[in-house]
């Protein structure tokens, strides 16, 4: 039996796929499971590694030359002598397969397989069906051969390893990958295994150090093509060459005029036909080389020289400006000040357009290419400065060691600060902020030190510090010029700092300047991002969304990672608040995926924290404390790190009902909330949270003296979910001290403030406090009411963690309402007028015109007049009116 192999990684989910299917033939019986996959992607691995861990496995591998051999998988399978008749073949593996245990029959490369084994196996299945056997069949062709494609209804088809199995995979031949060089390794192989292991062998060791190294073709690789090529007539040859070199600057796309010139054809479509083993076969009219592999290996057979002169005549047929100064480059071994100005040009016009990912590039060959010393320091430093503002701090770091041996600047300890920043590290991004404004020449570099300035505005509006982040956007913005990539930063980001300073219409007034002035493009992501942001705080709840949905689609047009992680980060919160909790989770995934590629990890805790909240709402308490984990697991150095992750632990509590421990976690950020955004209403839905936990802990006075600020710093604001949230924790504090009637105005008037808002959340727990503070005065039946309203948000919500606690409280009552019976049910003054104007025939849309409402408001206020009257429809509610 083959032994498991040390470099099987990657497969444990496939690998416990196939461990479950086995085990379930015991009850099952026969199952047939087809392994998909290219070459040397990982069958045979798996394969043998699922045989190492299942004893008693049958392993066969076919072979091409074996194909006319009649039984020549079966002997491999049986090791033993079989009938020559399939049907009697069969019988004999039954009688041989027979046992307590279910039984694994492997066959690699089953293309090859000869016709009695495949009939013999395919006779077993359909006339045993109960027989405990799981044949699995791993095949490079597309599905496998008759009579097993048949069977074979469940495949499975296997896809490249991820970057982090790659990594592992380097690691078991001894390479310790940076994340990205292992990222470059698995986009360059498209994660094939085979080709990783490949690389690894053929390379020396110092390769895998250069997070800027060009990886060659595998010699497998560059023999396949070798001899595709010599297969190839002169037109597709040239065809092939010119889509390498193309590919080689511009690897999204090459237009099929531009390939043609540069193979000097007029007519492709002939030499596509010939070169077709060699192109992906997607859009024949817009050929792509099948991989980057194939690329590297036509630009070594092509050699340095040709590929030079090829390079230099692409530079005077491609359009972009962009892909022309990449081809200069790559025809240019050797320094040139001139074409490194150009280059450096080029990559400013880039940043200040917000194409980060093309700056970066451009900055880099620069660099290369300056003769200077410290102009070509001031270049690659650029260079990861712009990596780092198109969110790969992947790439970033893997230069940071380079940057770090050049002589101190002030732009190079603001370039490092910046990549602080993004991986949460406050302190560092403190220290090296502070060093950059004490060592710059503001008079003599105002660019540079709007830099710093500018960074400084992004370190403290993750400190949650508004005014700081004004004083440092307005400093910023006295020393740019404000289309510079710092000034625009520095204005999309200075409404948020108003906001949480406490100015929120001049927050509002700054965003529309900035928005009026950047329409479209990258930059203005960066606007729509933080417009949607303070739109969110502010209630304005479905612009918001809008906002921050279109600041998430502009990433495929260019935008920065790091913009499209806060937008993704509040747009879930949006979700989770609006009740599209499904959507929620999904903007999270998003996220997560976004996060982990690029390395930035200070939104995680922003987007864990809706996923750890909607887990426990719907009592997965698991997935809640794997998403706290994962919350956990960065650093939180910055307020904005620390204060999702403490609110996450807060609900977990809360739906947990310990409300000692949601006090225990929400009262440090009552100790850090001077000065910070923690202060603002909207901003945090925090302080109603631990006003609840000391009611309910009994602690009335301290929640009193805790909720008054509060309070009225929301009326000042005039912000109505903020005043709503702390009028059902003010009510809860009214109903402990007995003041029922107050307590019932404070809980309607909080109602009141969310009518007409979307937050179908914050509706379900103003409604839950009330009905519990009713049924603790002795108020059953209008708690029964309240409750069941409650109930049924939270129902719809998906919520079961509170339609359990509904539903008990409304058994605990005692007392359900009786149909068609109002007596001590009282509406508040809108629901009469509803309810009434609804008995007098009215329809929505009449009743929401005369009430000079929304007819979603209407329906609001029925939902809840049903509720309370035990009423199903409207005309029961017309009946009871009468």
């Amino acid at each position: 039996m083959p032994a498991g192999s040390s470099g099987f990684v990657g497969r444990d989910g496939d690998l416990a796929d196939l461990s479950a299917r086995l085990a379930a033939t015991a009850t099952r019986g026969a199952a047939v499971v087809a392994l998909l996959g290219r070459p040397g992607i990982g069958k045979t691995a798996l394969l043998r590694e699922l045989a190492a861990r299942h004893e008693g496995a049958r392993w066969a591998g076919a072979a091409a030359w074996e194909s006319d051999l009649p039984g020549g998988v079966l002997a491999q399978l049986l090791q033993d002598d079989f009938p020559d008749d399939p049907v009697d073949a069969a019988a004999h593996l039954v009688d041989l397969l027979r046992g307590p245990e279910p039984t694994l029959l492997l066959i690699d490369d089953v293309e090859h397989s000869d016709s009695l084994s495949l009939q013999a196996i395919s006779t077993l299945v359909r006339h045993q069906r109960e027989l405990p056997v799981l044949v699995v069949v791993a095949t490079c062709a597309g599905i496998p051969p008759e009579p097993i494609a048949d069977l074979a209804a469940d495949r499975i088809r296997l896809h490249g390893l991820s970057r982090h199995a790659v990594a592992e995979l380097a690691a078991e031949r001894g390479h310790a990958l940076h994340p990205a060089m292992a990222q470059l390794l698995t986009e360059h192989t498209a994660g094939s295994p085979r080709d990783v292991l490949a690389l690894l062998d053929e390379l020396p060791g110092s390769i895998w150090a250069r997070p800027d190294a060009s990886l060659p073709a595998p010699a497998h690789v560059t023999a396949e093509v070798a001899d595709m090529l010599s297969r190839c007539g002169p037109e597709a040859r040239a065809l092939v060459d010119a889509l390498a070199v193309l590919e080689t600057v511009r690897d999204a796309g090459v237009a099929l005029s531009e390939a043609s010139e540069l193979a000097g054809l007029t007519d492709p479509r002939g030499a596509i036909d010939d070169a077709a083993r060699l192109l992906d076969r997607v859009s024949p009219l817009e050929p792509r080389l099948r991989d980057p592999m194939t690329r590297a290996a036509l630009l070594d057979i092509m050699g340095v020289r040709a590929a030079g002169a090829a390079h230099r005549h692409a530079a005077d047929i491609v359009g972009d400006p962009v892909a022309r100064l990449q081809h200069l480059v790559a025809a240019t071994p050797t320094l040139d000040a001139e074409l490194a100005a150009d280059v450096d040009r080029l990559a400013r016009e880039r940043g200040a357009e917000g194409s980060w990912a093309s700056a970066a590039a451009l900055f880099r060959d620069a660099s290369r290419l300056t003769p200077d010393p410290l102009l070509r320091e001031q270049r690659l430093t650029l260079a990861v400065d712009a990596l780092v503002a198109a969110g790969d701090c992947g790439a970033a770091a893997a230069l940071v060691p380079a940057v770090e041996s050049l002589r101190e600047t002030p732009l190079r300890n603001a370039v490092l600060a910046y990549l602080a920043i993004l991986r949460g590290r406050a302190t560092e991004a403190e220290v090296r902020l502070r060093r950059a404004w004490d060592i710059v020449n503001v008079d003599r570099d105002p660019e540079t030190a709007a830099l710093i300035a500018q960074r400084y505005v992004l370190h403290t509006l993750v400190r949650c510090r508004g005014d700081e982040v004004v004083d440092w956007a307005d400093t910023a913005l006295q020393l740019a010029n404000p289309d510079s990539p710092a000034g625009i930063e520095s204005a999309a980001v200075r409404g948020l700092g108003l906001a949480a300073a406490g100015h929120p219409r001049e927050a509002t007034a700054a965003y529309d300047e900035v928005a009026a002035r950047l329409p479209h493009g990258a930059q203005a992501q960066r606007v729509t991002m933080g417009r949607g942001w303070l739109q969110f705080i502010r209630d304005d709840v479905e612009t918001a969304r809008s906002n921050l949905e279109s600041a998430v689609a502009t990433a495929a047009l260019g935008g920065s990672t790091r913009i499209t992680l806060w937008a993704l980060g509040w747009l879930a919160r949006v979700q989770f608040v609006c009740g599209d909790w499904d959507e929620a989770l999904a903007s999270v995934e998003s996220g997560r995926a976004l996060a982990q590629t690029s390395g930035i990890t200070i939104v995680t805790p922003l987007l864990e924290w809706t996923a750890t909240q909607i887990q426990a709402l719907r009592g997965n308490w698991t997935a809640a404390e794997a998403s706290l984990r994962a919350a956990d697991a960065v650093t939180q150095d910055y307020e904005m790190m620390k204060i999702p992750v403490l609110l996450a632990r807060a609900y977990v509590a809360e739906a947990d009902a310990d409300y000692a421990k949601v006090r225990r976690v929400l009262e440090p950020l009552a100790a850090m909330a001077a000065g910070t955004s923690l202060t603002e209403p909207g901003y945090w839905p925090w302080p109603d949270m631990l006003a609840n936990a000391m009611v309910l802990g009994g602690d009335l006075d301290a929640a009193d003296e805790f909720l008054r600020p509060h309070e009225r710093r929301a009326a000042e604001r005039g912000h109505r979910s903020a005043m709503a949230r702390l009028g059902y924790a003010r009510g809860r504090l009214l109903g402990a001290r007995g003041d029922l009637p107050a307590a019932r105005a404070a809980f309607e008037r909080a109602l009141e403030l969310l009518d007409g808002l979307p937050l179908r959340y914050d509706t379900a727990r103003v409604n839950f406090a009330y009905g519990q503070t009713l049924r603790r005065a002795g108020k059953r039946r209008e708690a029964d009411a309240v409750i069941s309203t409650a109930r049924d948000i939270y129902l719809a919500l998906g919520a079961q963690t509170y339609v359990t606690r509904c539903e008990r409280e409304l058994k605990a009552g005692g007392l359900h309402l009786m149909r068609g019976s109002r007596d001590s049910v009282e509406l508040t003054p809108q629901e009469d007028a509803v309810s009434s104007l609804v008995a007098q025939g009215l329809s929505n849309r009449e009743v929401a015109a005369e009430l000079y409402v929304s007819p979603k408001t209407v329906q609001y206020h029925l939902t809840r007049i049903y509720a309370k009257l035990g009423v199903r429809s409207r005309a029961e509610l017309v009946a009871l009116r009468r």
